[in-house]
């Protein structure tokens, strides 16, 4: 009794443009730039030291809001499109 482990997919690639590479990069940074600012400027971050602040003190912080900005634009915003990009350049001219 033989059963197949691995499937063969067909190897395609994909060509992406410079936009959707741009575009799907501005989330991932924003991210990125909003962790490097926390650790650049760690008194920023009050939860670290949360002497007397209150709960939206301590969510509503610059850096921790620029990281959430950043994963709901590679999330909403992004992967819709990109599939318009993608669809845009796969349709004939």
């Amino acid at each position: 009794m033989e059963t197949p482990i691995v499937r063969h997919i067909p190897a395609t690639a994909v060509a992406r443009s410079a936009r959707a590479r741009v575009v799907s990069l501005i989330g991932p940074t924003t991210v990125a730039s909003g962790v490097i600012w926390g650790i650049l400027q760690p008194w920023r971050l009050t939860f670290l030291h949360p002497r007397g602040q209150g709960f939206w003190w301590l969510v509503l912080e610059p850096p921790l809001l620029l990281a959430t900005v950043g994963v709901i634009f590679a999330l909403v915003v992004a992967r819709p499109l990109l599939s318009d990009l993608e669809a845009h350049d796969a349709a004939p001219r």
